[in-house]
């Protein structure tokens, strides 16, 4: 069977791709990914999404958008995507289990946060820790935070963070940013930042939510361990295109190169989300990519079948 539609990944971008494709009557396929709901199930409540004036846990916005989209006739294969093939009409989609078919395809696999790997960092995501500062950091008002990082995505973050935080520490592993010297700027001007270089964060305690973080000396090698109120990783994302490697454009750092927002440089695959986008990366925004992709996905379609009809 060739679908007439696949859509890659589960996110904000993805299930709104599948509402406006199943609306239009595509019967759109959406193989969801290991990670289902993408990065909005690590967050806890969501208050800047349209909609829900008292805000929304991630994971009941996600399920939301699921049910809506299953509504009008998307369907889900709950598998992970190991594979394609751009090179033949139609595209071939190989998960671990089994391969599809499809005119159509898109891709809206997200990004990954980058985390520390350490143990306890996992178990307190949601409880204080994040990476996500324009998410969560309403929730610090009055609080002592930490942002692990050197580059500008650090020193936006705290630079953000200090309108809500008590006080904003940096921890950077190296004696020296990384970030644009105008950043850096900002940063040392702020009176609320303060900087602790050539430092790691080795562990992460708390009694359900975060309390203290104990943090190295890399020089020294002292440890110290400093109360705190929440942490957040800003040690950059990762595109979730593994499995794209040569099969689309993407630029150096592996985010897929589109053309007029979601179009990829092969007619048929489109892209949206966080898999495009390394700037905003908002559930808003992926929405919106998912809406301009799906609406591009029809024209195509519907030029394809307009195509056939006149053969």
């Amino acid at each position: 069977m060739v679908e007439d539609l696949i859509i890659l990944g589960s996110g904000p971008a993805g299930y709104t791709a599948a509402l406006y494709a199943a609306r239009e009557g595509f019967n759109p396929l959406l193989i969801t990914g290991v990670n289902i709901g993408g990065q909005l199930i690590l967050t806890t409540v969501v208050e800047n999404y349209p909609g829900f004036p008292e805000g929304i846990f991630g994971a009941d916005l996600m399920d939301m958008m699921k049910k809506q989209a299953e509504r009008f006739g998307t369907r889900f294969a709950y598998e992970n995507v190991t594979g394609v093939d751009f090179s033949k009409r139609p595209f071939r989609i190989k998960t671990d289990s089994k391969e599809y078919e499809s005119k159509c395809v898109i891709i809206a696999t997200g990004a990954s946060a980058n985390w520390l790997g350490i143990p306890s960092e996992q178990g307190f995501i949601g409880r204080g820790v994040s990476s996500c500062a324009t998410c969560d950091g309403p929730f610090f008002k009055g609080k002592d935070v930490i942002v692990v990082g050197g580059g500008d995505t650090a020193m936006t973050d705290s630079l953000f963070l200090t309108k809500f935080a008590k006080s904003v520490t940096i921890v950077h592993r190296r004696g020296e940013f990384r970030a644009s010297k105008i950043m850096q700027e900002r940063v040392f001007a702020n009176g609320k930042i303060k900087v602790r270089w050539n430092s790691t964060v080795e562990e992460i305690y708390g009694n359900g939510n975060v309390n203290a973080v104990s943090i190295r000396d890399t020089a020294t090698d002292k440890v110290d361990k400093i109360p705190i109120d929440g942490i957040f990783i800003a040690i950059g994302y990762s595109p979730n295109t593994k499995f794209l490697s040569e099969k689309v454009k993407l630029d150096e750092h592996g985010y897929i190169i589109t053309q007029d927002e979601v179009k990829t440089d092969i007619e048929g695959v489109f892209a949206a989300g966080d898999v495009v986008d390394h700037v905003y990366r908002q559930a808003v925004s992926a929405a919106g990519s998912g809406a301009k992709a799906a609406l591009e996905a029809r024209e195509y379609l519907q030029n394809i079948a307009y195509t056939e009809k006149g053969k």
